[in-house]
């Protein structure tokens, strides 16, 4: 049974950046504009940027939580650009802030449809309760993420440190089900073949 390779998109990357030394939010604030802080609800401050679209949570402490990066890329790119914001602020950084991967969501699909009561029974780790979770939730230990498997094919990855990681487990995943005879193809409806051979025609 041969198919199209299962398509993988990154959906957030979590990062913690690491910095040698604590940070003064008052500096921080009064100079970058747009910043939220409110000490009395949350101890840090808040900053969106737009470019690449990421949010930052900033301690005193010099730790800094950067969420909604799509790419390792973008959250590089992101961190310089806070950097050279709080420079602007009057901030002297000193020593390189360590910038560690944390947590990456992703999203799959095989393209076929899963027979999860047949993958629930052949699978190791894996834990399957249809009357509380509609998904089979599988966990890989090399690499160490979680995989939530629908039975239309759809997949979320969870706990991948790794763009490479993600790539892995999906196709580790796939190869697996695949093997296991876990896998058919999706069936259409005679609607849809309808519409498809509609559009052929046009």
């Amino acid at each position: 049974m041969t198919s199209s390779k299962p398509e993988t998109r990154i959906e957030n990357i979590v990062a913690t950046v690491i910095f040698e030394h604590q940070l003064d939010l008052d500096l921080i604030e009064q100079g970058i504009p747009n910043i939220e802080y409110n000490p009395d609800q949350f101890p840090g401050l808040i900053l969106r940027l737009d470019s690449p679209m990421v949010t930052a949570l900033i301690f005193k402490s010099g730790k800094m939580v950067v969420t909604g990066a799509k790419k390792t890329s973008d959250l590089v790119k992101a961190v310089k650009k806070i950097l050279r914001m709080f420079i602007k602020s009057g901030v002297s950084i000193s020593g390189k802030p360590k910038i560690q991967i944390q947590n990456i969501v992703a999203s799959a699909n095989l393209g076929m449809e899963v027979l999860l009561e047949k993958a629930a029974y052949l699978l190791e780790n894996i834990m399957y309760e249809p009357e509380q979770f509609p998904g089979l939730i599988y966990r890989l230990t090399d690499p160490k993420v979680v995989l939530l498997i629908f039975s239309s094919g759809k997949m979320v990855i969870t706990g991948a440190k790794s763009e490479d990681e993600v790539i892995k487990a999906v196709e580790h995943t796939y190869k697996t089900l695949t093997d296991l005879n876990c896998l058919k193809k999706i069936e259409k409806s005679e609607e849809e073949l309808e519409r498809e051979i509609e559009l052929e025609e046009i």
